[in-house]
C-alpha cells in the first residue's frame, strides 16, 4: 500500500517533536535554577537573622553575665586597675556573706507577698472588668474604656506624690480623725504596700483584648441555657483566655517583686522592706561592696529569670493572642 496524504493537510518538519521536547527540558532547567537560587536566598536570609539574633542575645546577655561574675569576685580584684574578665579566684562565700549581713529572708517574704497578693488581685479584678468591657453592654462603657487607656499614659513619677498623701491622709487610720490629720494613715503598713496596686490599667487593657477574641456565640449559649453572668464568666469565658491570665500573672508578678520606689516611700521598718530595698544595705558612705551588692542583686533576680524561663512560650502566645504587636 502507498500512503495516501488527504487534501488540504500540511506534513509537520521531522525536527518538530524534538525541538518541543528540547524547549519543555530547558523550561524545567531554568524553573529548577530559580527555585535553587530563592532557596539559597532563604537559606543565606536565616543564616543571617540567625547571626543577629545571636548577636542581640549576647549583647542583652552581658549584663548578666557582669552581674554574676562580679557577685564571686574579691573587693580586691574588683578596685584593681586591670581587672580581668574572668574572676582569678570565685569567692562564692559572698552569697552567705551577703544573706548574712541583711535579713534576706524577711525581704524575700516580704516581696513575695506583695508580688502573690498583687497576681491574684489582678487576675481576678482585672480580668471581671475586662471582661464587662469587652462582652457586656453598658451605658457608659466606652467613656470608662477611654478613662483606663487614658490613665495609662499618665507616668507613676506624676502620680506617686499624690499616691502618697492619700494613704498618708485615710481617715480613721494610723491615728487619723475623720478628715486624716493627727496621725500617720497607712504609712509604714501593709494597706500602704498592697492597696494602690491591686489593679491595674494595664492589665485591665490586655484582659479586654483577650476577651474581644472569644466567641460571644459561646457566652449567648450559655445564657439562653439559664447560666449567670457569673457562671458564663467563670466556667466558660474564662477558661479560654488561660494564656492570657498566665501573661497577666507574670506581669503582675513582676511588677510585685521588683518594685522599689513605693516601698521606698512608704515604709520605714525592716520588717515591711522588700528585697529591692535590702540591697541598699550594701552602699554605705564609705563605699559601695559591689561585690555583696552583684551577689544580692544576683539571688533576688533569680525567681523572675526562673519563672520567665519555664513560661516564655506561654508569655509570647498571650501577647500574639491579645492582638497586641
Amino acid at each position: 500500500m502507498t500512503d495516501t496524504a488527504f487534501p488540504g493537510t500540511i506534513d509537520a518538519p521531522a525536527g518538530t517533536e524534538q525541538q518541543s521536547a528540547e524547549l519543555k527540558a530547558d523550561r524545567r532547567q531554568a524553573r529548577r535554577a530559580k527555585q535553587a537560587s530563592a532557596s539559597k536566598q532563604r537559606r543565606i536570609s536565616r543564616f543571617a537573622l540567625a547571626i543577629f539574633l545571636i548577636v542581640v542575645s549576647v549583647v542583652m546577655a552581658m549584663p548578666f553575665v557582669w552581674m554574676f561574675l562580679t557577685s564571686v569576685r574579691s573587693s580586691t580584684e574588683i578596685y584593681s586597675a586591670d581587672m580581668p574578665l574572668w574572676p582569678s579566684e570565685w569567692h562564692w562565700e559572698n552569697f552567705t556573706v551577703a544573706l548574712e549581713r541583711a535579713p534576706f529572708g524577711i525581704y524575700a517574704r516580704n516581696s513575695f507577698i506583695i508580688a502573690a497578693v498583687h497576681t491574684v488581685s489582678n487576675l481576678v479584678l482585672g480580668s471581671m472588668a475586662g471582661y464587662a468591657l469587652a462582652k457586656i453592654r453598658f451605658r457608659g462603657a466606652t467613656p470608662i474604656f477611654g478613662f483606663i487607656l487614658a490613665s495609662m499614659m499618665i507616668p507613676f513619677y506624676a502620680i506617686v506624690i499624690p499616691e502618697f498623701l492619700m494613704i498618708r491622709f485615710v481617715p480613721f487610720a494610723g491615728g487619723n480623725d475623720l478628715f486624716g490629720q493627727g496621725g500617720t494613715g497607712w504609712y509604714d503598713t501593709w494597706w500602704a504596700l498592697l492597696i494602690p496596686a491591686l489593679v491595674s490599667p494595664f492589665n485591665i487593657f490586655l484582659f479586654r483584648q483577650f476577651f474581644i477574641s472569644t466567641p460571644t456565640e459561646l457566652m449567648e449559649a450559655a445564657r439562653i441555657d439559664g447560666a449567670s453572668e457569673v457562671r458564663t464568666f467563670v466556667q466558660i469565658m474564662a477558661p479560654l483566655i488561660r494564656p492570657g491570665m498566665l501573661t497577666v500573672a507574670l506581669l503582675a508578678f513582676e511588677a510585685g517583686w521588683n518594685n522599689f520606689l513605693w516601698p521606698l516611700l512608704v515604709t520605714s521598718s525592716t520588717n515591711l522592706r522588700t528585697i529591692q530595698l535590702g540591697l541598699s544595705v550594701f552602699r554605705q558612705e564609705a563605699g559601695t561592696e559591689f561585690n555583696l551588692l552583684m551577689a544580692g542583686t544576683t539571688m533576688a533576680a533569680v525567681p523572675m529569670i526562673v519563672m520567665f524561663f519555664f513560661f516564655q512560650k506561654q508569655f509570647v502566645n498571650g501577647f500574639v493572642g491579645s492582638g497586641i504587636k
